[in-house]
C-alpha cells in the first residue's frame, strides 16, 4: 500500500468532497484522515489516502481530471516520526497584528519542532474593540531538545508581540 496525501482548493460549492471520494474509492483507494474547511469562499483541504500500488498511478491521473472543479496535488507520504518524539500544544491568545504565526513558527523551527496541527482564527473582540488572534498548535518536540530553553524563548515572545502564550 502507498500512501498519498491530498492538497485540494477550490471555490466552494456543493459536491467537492464526493467529486474527491467517488474518484478515491473508484480506484479501491481509502480515504483515512482528513481536515477540510471553507476559508473565504475558497475549499480547501488535506486528505490521507491509503492505495494499492499497482493503482497509484490510475488514482493520481483520475484525480488530475478534476481540475477545473478543484485544484488537487498529490505528494507520497513520508512516514511517521521517531518514537522518541514527544507531544506538546501551544495556546495562542491575544490582539491580532501582522507577524504572531512568522515568530511563533520561528521559534519552533529553532527548537527544531514539528508542527502537526495548526488552527488559528481572528475574531472581534466584543469588551475592548479591535480584533483577537486566537490559535492552538499541536507539534513533536525531539527528545534532544531542550524544554527550558523553548520556554524561555516563548516567554520572551508573549512580552514582544503580547500575546499570552501556553505550553502544555
Amino acid at each position: 500500500m502507498t500512501t498519498l496525501i491530498l492538497t485540494v482548493a477550490g471555490s466552494d460549492r456543493p459536491g467537492l468532497v464526493a467529486a474527491v471520494a467517488d474518484v478515491v474509492d473508484g480506484h479501491g483507494g481509502n480515504w483515512e484522515n482528513s481536515q477540510l474547511a471553507e476559508l473565504a469562499g475558497v475549499f480547501a483541504g488535506v486528505i490521507q489516502v491509503s492505495v494499492a500500488d499497482d493503482r497509484q498511478s490510475d488514482l493520481e491521473s483520475a484525480l488530475r481530471a478534476l481540475d477545473g472543479l478543484l485544484t488537487i496535488a498529490v505528494h507520497t507520504g513520508a512516514g511517521a516520526r521517531t518514537a522518541t518524539d514527544q507531544p506538546i500544544t501551544l495556546q495562542i491568545l491575544g490582539n491580532d497584528r501582522p507577524g504572531i504565526v512568522r515568530e511563533v513558527s520561528a521559534v519552533l523551527h529553532a527548537h527544531e519542532l514539528s508542527i502537526q496541527d495548526m488552527t488559528t482564527e481572528t475574531k472581534d473582540a466584543a469588551m475592548a474593540g479591535g480584533r483577537l488572534f486566537e490559535a492552538t498548535v499541536s507539534a513533536r518536540i525531539p527528545a534532544s531538545a531542550d524544554l527550558a530553553s523553548l520556554r524561555a524563548d516563548l516567554e520572551r515572545l508573549t512580552a514582544e508581540l503580547q500575546v499570552d502564550i501556553t505550553l502544555d
